[in-house]
């Protein structure tokens, strides 16, 4: 055996040693907007209500006092209770699907998306603002569920897959990924081919 055989079969492969290192995982940080929390969006839903109440002042109650028509039933399906809802769940889904935002989440600088597709569908927008919001003024203590779901999710949310967030507030997330193992593509020429090669030259 020669040394030049000598030298290649006591080389060690790169590749086995690439394999058999240990591989730390691969962090990497990526910037989301923050989810806002339970108190910021109660003041943007009372500052909402205001704003409702102050429509329907301004709005409807002048034209009930000119048809001479009651304003003090209380009853669900009193004309003002009914006219109410109406102006009260349009205001919602339409401030919602056109802008993203009710005028209380726009002086708080908040926004409804989706976490299923890049813009709001009706369908996300009817069943946040008709639907949940229903179940949820029916159920007021289900909004206590903002402060407990991932994301801050209230009921509503959770039936549209939707949450609110910070306009320009970002957090920072990191997740780790593992990092693949070297795969061997080429097999090592084997020490007999090479010694043939040697002898022939």
């Amino acid at each position: 055996m020669t040394n030049n055989e000598f030298v290649l079969q006591g080389t060690p492969s790169i590749q086995q040693e690439l394999l058999d290192k240990p591989t730390t995982p691969i962090v990497t940080t990526t910037y989301e907007l923050k989810t806002a929390g339970f108190w910021v969006r109660f003041w943007a839903f009372v500052l909402d209500g205001l704003i409702i109440s102050a429509v329907v002042g301004i709005v409807v109650n002048p034209i009930f006092y000119l048809m001479d028509w009651s304003l003090s039933d209380s009853v669900w399906y009193a004309p003002i209770s009914i006219i109410s809802a109406i102006l009260y769940y349009c205001y919602f889904v339409l401030m919602t699907k056109f802008f993203g935002q009710t005028l209380g989440k726009m002086a708080f600088g908040l926004r409804v998306i989706s976490l299923e597709h890049d813009k709001l569908t009706w369908s996300d927008v009817l069943f946040r603002e008709w639907i949940g919001r229903l179940i949820s003024n029916i159920i007021m203590p289900l909004y206590i569920f903002v402060a407990i779901l991932p994301d801050n999710q209230g009921i509503h949310d959770y039936f549209a897959d939707t949450t609110v967030v910070h306009e320009k507030v970002y957090v920072a997330k990191e997740t780790a990924q593992p990092t693949m193992p070297i795969q061997e593509t080429e097999k090592e020429q084997e020490p007999e081919k090479v010694e043939d090669k040697l002898e022939e030259s």
